[in-house]
């Protein structure tokens, strides 16, 4: 029996295996071992796995998670399924060697996370050769989720935006500044608030404004994250909400910054399966 989990920020795709076959398939909510601590982890995988795998079922897990990057935190999530499974085989690895693994294979390729948060890297076929540092909602995160939304948010706010797209966008959300200022710098998982606005952006995509919005993310996406690669005559390839909402876009700006966008898929589950097979 072999456990794989998919972790984002926002959610936790589990499948289980025997032999190779799907077993079950469970969804839970985002875990991040850089924000929560192996307790929290814990308790939250007790209440939401419980009776659904069974402690000793699985011999192997693969867990690929956002912000297992580092060892302090690849331990604090080892610790928490090892707490919840008596399994003592459990490999934790970055959510981007899993982006490269299901989608590049044992090719040369780059490849990318959009999602809530953004990372990528550069992969020979067998490992990852490089990367550029993802350095969270803050500091980076160029073209995700999180990024989409501060931009819109920030552009309503300094009123870089027409009025009429201001109001629509603040009345749907029933926003404030106050609300707003609360929600990113005192409330929990200010990253996951941010990207709630995508839909919005999604529903407004044919904006003249927001398609600038849009063109201007990924741009600083592709200028800051995969050109510094230079290795532009490789393909692109995409994991991500975001990445799929958004083809038509990130494609458009690719073209016009004289790059190529290969597989643009949501989940990098088929790939992994197909992988630990």
């Amino acid at each position: 029996m072999i456990l794989i989990a998919d972790c984002g920020s926002t959610k936790t795709d589990w499948v289980l295996l025997n032999e190779g076959k799907t077993v079950s398939r469970i969804k839970t909510q985002g875990l991040n071992p850089t924000q929560q601590s192996s307790n929290d982890i814990y308790e939250l995988l007790t209440q939401e796995l419980s009776g659904k795998i069974e402690s000793g079922t699985p011999s192997v897990i693969h867990f690929y998670g956002a912000g297992c990057a580092y060892d302090s935190a690849n331990e604090r999530m080892r610790e928490a399924l090892g707490g919840v499974f008596t399994t003592e085989d459990i490999n934790i690895n970055s959510d981007l060697l899993a982006a490269a693994r299901a989608l590049c294979g044992h090719e040369e390729g780059i490849a990318c996370i959009l999602g809530t948060g953004s990372n990528s890297c550069l992969f020979d076929g067998e490992k990852i050769i490089e990367n550029t540092p993802s350095l969270g909602y803050i500091l980076g995160d160029e073209g995700s989720g999180a990024h989409l939304g501060k931009q819109l948010v920030s552009d309503c706010l300094k009123k870089q935006l027409s009025p009429a797209l201001c109001e629509k966008f603040l009345e749907k959300y029933n926003l404030n500044i106050a609300t707003i200022l609360e929600s990113v710098y005192r409330m929990p998982m200010p990253n996951r608030f941010l990207a709630s606005f995508t839909p919005f952006l999604v529903e407004n995509r044919k904006n003249a404004e927001i398609r600038n919005l849009l063109k201007y993310c990924f741009t600083q996406f592709f200028q800051r994250n995969t050109m510094i690669y230079r290795h532009s005559w490789l393909p692109i390839h995409i994991i991500g909400g975001v990445g799929v909402a958004f083809a038509e876009e990130i494609k458009e700006t690719a073209e016009s910054l004289g790059l190529y966008i290969g597989n643009i898929v949501s989940s990098p589950m088929t790939g992994l399966i197909n992988y630990h097979k």
